[in-house]
């Protein structure tokens, strides 16, 4: 009679086999994922610091890899254009800011909830991350924008994107269509414009402060216009 006995059987969801997961998967897949981010990050920094030093026109994408020490397709990976990676950390303050919208409670009006959403990011102390008032060359990268229309495009292409984001945003909030109703665009306009037109004075006025700026635009939209 055999001595051999049954093998062990796998717990369930451990072992190889449909429907069972790979131990660690979601953990490697956040490390490859920060990785990645870090990896941008650091692109667009230099892109950024290259651009500030040197000038848009002077500015090669070979000079980003170079500086970040990546490969030309590691460029194309994350980025469609060098203008684009100059701008990644206006896009990525966007970003954040319509995070802290996504975060706002349900039941607060739309306008008040995209001017806290801004005052989270404009006050952020994440050192990594400051605001624009916070951040050195700032103010320069703002009259770049200005002055080199690809520049000027690039940011319009990453600001109505994140407007867009807003939007759908708003209209999840109300129950709304995006698309078809007026009141979410309108909401997140009435926000964008008090953000813009803030931004534009405190790039302009040097004794600028860009919370305090923040404040009075958003006053303003709310306040009737003046006759």
């Amino acid at each position: 009679m055999s001595t051999d006995q049954p093998a062990p059987q796998a717990a369930p969801g451990t072992g190889p086999g449909p429907g069972t997961g790979t131990p660690g998967a979601p953990a490697e897949a956040g490390r490859r994922d920060r990785k990645a981010r870090r990896t941008r990050e650091t692109m667009a920094a230099a892109a950024l610091r290259l651009t500030l030093a040197h000038g848009l026109a002077a500015l090669a994408v070979e000079d980003v890899t170079d500086a970040a020490d990546v490969s030309r397709r590691t460029f194309s990976r994350h980025f469609a254009s060098r203008e684009d990676a100059v701008l990644d950390c206006l896009r990525a303050d966007f970003a954040r800011i319509n995070a802290a919208l996504a975060a706002r409670p349900a039941a607060e009006p739309p306008v008040a909830a995209y001017r806290a959403a801004v005052a989270a990011w404009v006050h952020d102390p994440d050192p990594e991350h400051p605001a624009w008032h916070r951040r050195p060359g700032m103010r320069d990268l703002f009259v770049l924008i200005d002055e080199e229309p690809a520049l000027t495009a690039a940011f319009r292409r990453i600001a109505v994107a994140e407007e867009e984001r807003s939007i759908r945003l708003v209209a999840d909030r109300l129950g709304l269509h995006p698309e078809t109703d007026l009141r979410p665009a309108v909401a997140v306009g009435l926000g964008v414009a008090a953000l813009h037109a803030a931004t534009r004075t405190w790039v302009r006025d040097p004794a600028g402060d860009l919370p305090t700026l923040l404040d009075r635009a958003f006053d303003l939209a709310a306040a009737e216009p003046p006759s």
